[in-house]
């Protein structure tokens, strides 16, 4: 081979290499379930997202409240596989398109559910915006019972105690641990990244009790106290609202409502 022929090959070589390279990152992330864009996030006036763990992310979204003003309340979504779930709706509807956009152009992905932890419009108010798009709506018997009887949007889908939803590959759990801020109260487990929606039955780290009209404060710490013993694996936890945290924050929630 003539030098300058030797000379034109590694030049080829060289200039490729490193697009082969990202090919195959790319394709390691897809293979592996995880989206190429999934380290995003993002921010407007109404909504916020932002990582909480691998292929986990919560949502922020804006209340407007009578006794406690405009109160941030949180959500979950799950992703896999380009599917996703998500773990409550915003209170608008307006937000909640918002977050179906993002999930979906952003994210890539096609939301398979959405679930409501329980009947309070910080789970509900945006449902409409969801069965626009022809999303499947779940919630547990009790949840939909008391829908129905404060007149807000109702969930499509009940079950009982627990159900699992398929996401991708990866499977998501939702399971009744017992009453607490709401008799309905549910919360959602996704395995693969150790990570727990508690909703509204869990507290950030220094809050207050907040909305006790529909509240069983007796049982609440004893609730939380069960879900802590039957989920010792949990790494991450995101509140109903505020920040989200660790194993710490079930053992506030617990101190906060004990009987002294």
């Amino acid at each position: 081979m003539k030098p300058y022929h030797l000379l034109l090959l590694i030049s080829l070589l060289s200039c490729q290499s490193p697009k082969s390279t990202d090919e195959r990152a790319a394709a390691e992330k897809i293979n592996s379930g995880i989206a190429a864009s999934d380290s995003q996030s993002y921010t407007s006036e109404t909504l916020e997202v932002q990582k909480i763990a691998d292929q986990v992310y919560q949502h922020l979204s804006f209340l407007e409240t009578q006794s406690f003003g405009k109160v941030p309340c949180n959500g979950m979504v799950v992703i896999d596989q380009q599917e996703a779930i998500i773990f409550d709706t915003p209170p608008t509807d307006q937000a909640s398109l918002e977050l179906i956009d993002w999930v979906e152009q952003t994210m890539g992905c096609k939301v398979k559910a959405v679930v409501a932890t329980h009947f309070h419009d910080d789970c509900l108010g945006g449902l409409r915006a969801f069965e626009q798009r022809g999303i499947p709506s779940y919630a547990s018997h009790r949840t939909i019972a008391l829908a129905k009887t404060h007149d807000t949007a109702v969930p499509k889908h009940e079950f009982e105690e627990e159900l699992t939803l398929q996401v991708g590959d990866e499977k998501v759990l939702v399971i009744y641990p017992g009453n607490g801020h709401t008799h309905d109260n549910v919360v959602g487990y996704f395995p693969k990244a150790e990570t727990m929606f508690g909703g509204c039955l869990i507290k950030e780290q220094g809050a207050g009790k907040g909305n006790l009209a529909d509240a069983d404060t007796v049982a609440w710490p004893q609730t939380v106290a069960k879900l802590k013993v039957s989920f010792p694996q949990v790494k991450h936890v995101i509140p109903g609202h505020g920040k989200a945290g660790g194993q710490q924050l079930f053992d506030y929630t617990i101190r906060l409502f004990e009987q002294k």
